[in-house]
């Protein structure tokens, strides 16, 4: 077969056509995708150095869905006053103004702490809980918390849902146990990607995953 300028553009036509018609559909304008968040450390560059050693610098390894965020090859071991220990417990990064740990429900019962469930960064009363790492140890006497269900967005999906930061929505999970999670609190700043939060509790207890979508419910 000859290959001339003809040619190549119908064979590009066909591909474009085979594509759009396998394609997912589009989402809902109300549907927002899942992020599950396992538990994990963020550090202060002080904690760093302390359960490291001096000078140490934390090793990316994975960008998460939010920018500037990733995870590090980094963990490390959470103890509480049940002495039971949680290892390989993965750091976060970037480093930050104060360290905190997030533990989900099931993870407090190990350990015998009692977290509040807050927003991330809110940590004064917060639990103590002790992160023992290679070279150091650090008692936190409050920073540890369960995080709320959250969502993230930009100013853009901020208007389009028609909420602002500091909002709650209602939220409606199709997963294999079909629920609502109220007081999902919103997130938004220029920076945030359109995703949901939620802990391994809540993801298992619905059947929900990464990738997974729910749908804000208009009220």
């Amino acid at each position: 077969m000859e290959i001339n300028s003809a040619t190549i553009a119908e064979m590009v036509k066909k591909v474009i056509t085979e594509l759009e018609n396998n394609s997912s559909p589009a989402p809902a304008d109300n549907e927002v995708p899942i992020g599950v968040s396992n538990r994990h450390i963020h550090l202060t560059h002080e904690d760093v150095e302390r359960l490291f050693g001096p000078s140490y610098q934390l090793t990316p390894i994975k960008e998460l869905s939010q920018p500037g965020q990733y995870a590090c090859k980094e963990t490390l071991t959470i103890i509480g006053p049940s002495l039971r220990p949680i290892e390989n417990v993965r750091v976060l990064g970037p480093e930050r103004k104060r360290s905190q740990v997030e533990i989900s429900c099931t993870d407090s019962y190990t350990l015998k702490v009692k977290p509040p469930v807050r927003e991330s960064g809110s940590l004064d009363g917060s639990a103590p809980i002790t992160i023992v790492g290679p070279r150091g140890v650090v008692t936190l006497k409050e920073g540890c918390i369960i995080a709320n269900r959250h969502i993230h967005m930009s100013p853009a999906d901020g208007e389009r849902f028609g909420v602002k930061d500091g909002d709650t929505v209602t939220v409606e999970a199709n997963g294999t146990r079909r629920t609502r999670f109220y007081d999902v609190q919103v997130r938004v700043h220029k920076d945030f990607r359109l995703e949901m939060h939620i802990d391994t509790d809540d993801a298992n207890a619905v059947g929900l995953g990464n990738g997974s979508t729910v749908t804000v419910v208009k009220e």
